[in-house]
C-alpha cells in the first residue's frame, strides 16, 4: 500500500459565517472552536498515523501567505501548496491532487479533507482512515457517512447498499439536501448517513474514474498541472487550462456514477461548521442554553449565540438569536435564519461595501495593517511588521504618509536615503516618493501611519520591488 497523502481543500469563503468569515479571511483560517484555525486542525488530523505524507494544500491564491504562515506555526512543510487561479469546486481539486500525487506514486492514497470541518473524535477518525486505506488500496473510492443526529436539511445523505464486512457498505444512492419530511424519513429508515464530503482513493483509481465519468475535468486539470509554474513555495496552476475546466463537486462528477464507491459509517462528532447555528450546537452552553464568548452581559437571554470582539455586548429579553460583533460589523439574526446569512453578504456586494471582503485588520505576508480612523482626505492605520519582514518598495500617486514608531526599530528607505527609527521617532513620505519599511529587529514592529491626500485607496500602490513576488498583483 502506498503512502497516505492528506489533501486539504481550502478554496471556500464560508459566507454563512459572516461577519467573522470574509472573502480575504475565510472561516477555515479562523480559530472558531479552539486556539487553532480549522485549517490547522485539519492539517493535524492524521498526525500519528503510519506512513502519512505532509499535506497537499489546494487553495485560493489570495490566501496563500496566511496558509503558509499557519502551516509554519505547526512546523509543517506541505508536499505542495497549489494555487487555483479561479474556483472550480471539489472535482477539479481532486483531479489536480490525483495528478500531482500520482506522478510521485500512482498507488499512493489520497484523503480529500475539506479544511473547514471540525472532528472532535480524532482517534475515531484515524481508525476510520486506517479502514478506508485498506479499501482504497483494493481499488475502491471510499467516503465516510456520518451517523445522523437529527433530520438535518442542510446536508446531503448517502444510502447504504450491500454490506462488505468491517462496517463498510457499497453506496446505493447519493441524495441531495432533503426537505424536512424526507430528512425525517431518512432518519427513520436507519440506512442513511450524512455525506461528510471526505473521500479516499488511490491516485490512479481516482484519475481513471475521472477520465471515464468527467473527462473534460480530467483533461483540463492534467493540462493545468502540466503548465503550472513555481512561485516561491507555491505551485500556480496554468490559468487558461484551469479556467476552462468545468465546475462540479466530486459527488456529482464521480461518486454518483462510479461502481467503486463504498461508504464507512462513522460517529465522530463531525460538523462542517456551516453556520452560526452549528457553532451554537458545538459550543459549551450556560444554564440558559446560551453560548457566549467575549465581553458579554446577557440578561433574560435564552438559547442564543453571542460572540464579542473586545467591546461590551449586552442583551436583554431575547431568545434564539445570533449576535456577532467583529468591531467593524455587527450581525443580529434569528437562529432559524442562519442559512440565509449569505443573502446579507450578497446585499453588501450589491451596495459596493467592503465588509464582505475584508476585516478592519488586513493580513499581509509581512504582518498586518488595521484601520483605526478614516475621514475626508485622511486615514489612520496601525501597522505590525513581523521580525525580519519588509513591505514592498513602493510609491503612491495620491497620498502622503507619516510614520510614527510605537514599538521596535524600523529601517526606512526614503528615496535615495536610508534611516533607522526607534520608538517615538517619525518620518514623512511625500507623494510620489519611493519608500520601504523593514523590521530589522527581533520583536514585532508597531507603526502608526497617518495618510493624507485626495485618494486613499489600497490600489494606489505602485510596487517597484517585492520579496514576496507581488509586483503584478493589485494590493
Amino acid at each position: 500500500m502506498g503512502r497516505i497523502y492528506p489533501v486539504l481543500l481550502s478554496g471556500g469563503t464560508g459566507s454563512r459565517l459572516w461577519p467573522v468569515s470574509r472573502a480575504q479571511m475565510p472561516k477555515q483560517l479562523m480559530p472558531l472552536l479552539s486556539g487553532s484555525s480549522l485549517l490547522q486542525e485539519t492539517a493535524n488530523r492524521l498526525a500519528g498515523l503510519d506512513d502519512v505524507a505532509p499535506p497537499l494544500v489546494i487553495a485560493n491564491s489570495d490566501h496563500r501567505f496566511m496558509i503558509a504562515a499557519q502551516l509554519q506555526e505547526l512546523g509543517i512543510t506541505a508536499t505542495a501548496l497549489v494555487l487555483e487561479p479561479v474556483g472550480r469546486n471539489t472535482a477539479a481539486a481532486a483531479a489536480v491532487a490525483a495528478k500531482i500525487v500520482g506522478d510521485l506514486d500512482p498507488e499512493s492514497i489520497l484523503v480529500l479533507l475539506p479544511a473547514d470541518h471540525h472532528i472532535p473524535d480524532a482517534e475515531g477518525f484515524k481508525q476510520a482512515v486506517r479502514q478506508g486505506a485498506e479499501l482504497a488500496a483494493r481499488g475502491h473510492i471510499v467516503t465516510f457517512g456520518i451517523t445522523p443526529r437529527s433530520p438535518e436539511t442542510g446536508y446531503g445523505y448517502i444510502k447504504r447498499g450491500t454490506a462488505l464486512g468491517d462496517d463498510a457498505f457499497t453506496v446505493a444512492q447519493f441524495c441531495e439536501k432533503p426537505d424536512l419530511a424526507r430528512a425525517d424519513a431518512f432518519l427513520a429508515d436507519g440506512s442513511y448517513d450524512w455525506n461528510s464530503g471526505i473521500f479516499m482513493a488511490r491516485a490512479d483509481t481516482l484519475t481513471e474514474e475521472m477520465k471515464v465519468h468527467c473527462p473534460d475535468i480530467a483533461a483540463q486539470c492534467t493540462s493545468a498541472v502540466a503548465g503550472s509554474n513555481r512561485d516561491m513555495d507555491f505551485l500556480r496552476l496554468d490559468e487558461p487550462a484551469f479556467e476552462a475546466c468545468p465546475s462540479a463537486p466530486i459527488d456529482t462528477a464521480v461518486m454518483e456514477h462510479t461502481s467503486k464507491a463504498v461508504v464507512i459509517p462513522v460517529d465522530i462528532g463531525w460538523s462542517d461548521v456551516g453556520s452560526w447555528g452549528a457553532l451554537w450546537d458545538l459550543g459549551e452552553k450556560d444554564e440558559a442554553g446560551n453560548v457566549i464568548s467575549g465581553d458579554v452581559v446577557a440578561l433574560d437571554t435564552e438559547e442564543t449565540y453571542i460572540r464579542g470582539n473586545g467591546r461590551l455586548v449586552t442583551t436583554l429579553g431575547v431568545k434564539d438569536l445570533i449576535v456577532v460583533d467583529t468591531g467593524d460589523a455587527v450581525l443580529i439574526a434569528d437562529k432559524a435564519r442562519v442559512q440565509d446569512i449569505r443573502d446579507v453578504v450578497t446585499r453588501l456586494k450589491e451596495l459596493g461595501r467592503s465588509e464582505h471582503e475584508t476585516h478592519s485588520r488586513v493580513h499581509r505576508p509581512w504582518g498586518y495593517y488595521e484601520s483605526i480612523e478614516a475621514g475626508d482626505r485622511y486615514q489612520v492605520k496601525h501597522l505590525m511588521v513581523k521580525p525580519g519582514a519588509s513591505l514592498s518598495l513602493q510609491m503612491h500617486h495620491h497620498r502622503a504618509e507619516h510614520w510614527v514608531v510605537v514599538k521596535g526599530t524600523a529601517r526606512v528607505v526614503l528615496g535615495n536615503k536610508e534611516m533607522l527609527l526607534s520608538e517615538n521617532e517619525s518620518t514623512y513620505i511625500p507623494i510620489g516618493t519611493p519608500h520601504r519599511l523593514e523590521n530589522p529587529g527581533k520583536v514585532p514592529l508597531s507603526i502608526i501611519e497617518v495618510q493624507s491626500g485626495c485618494y486613499l485607496g489600497e490600489d494606489d500602490i505602485v510596487r517597484m520591488d517585492d520579496v514576496y513576488g507581488r509586483l503584478a498583483e493589485t494590493p
